[in-house]
């Protein structure tokens, strides 16, 4: 039986704190008047328990219980790792 938890995909766009990470969801929404497709960029904290996700990681994210006073997601897979440059 699935669960009905909403669950998004982003970016790694910081990785400083302890066990967590921060992720910037990109939506595409149309202006109701203009028409004109809007691009928003929304950040949401999510709990990493392993402190091993890079910045520039595809991830996604699923909604839990409150864990802090800001975090409510938790890094649920890792989609895509970012290339190591050498």
């Amino acid at each position: 039986m699935p669960n009905n938890r909403r669950r998004l995909i982003g970016r790694v766009v910081r990785n400083s704190m302890d066990k967590t990470v921060v992720v910037a969801v990109d939506s595409t929404t149309r202006h109701p008047l203009y028409k004109k497709v809007i691009r928003t960029t929304k950040n949401y904290m999510a709990h990493d328990e392993t402190n091993a996700i890079p910045v520039g990681a595809l991830v996604k994210i699923v909604e839990s219980r409150p864990i802090s006073k800001r975090k409510r997601w938790v890094v649920e897979t890792v989609l895509e790792t970012p290339e190591q440059e050498a």
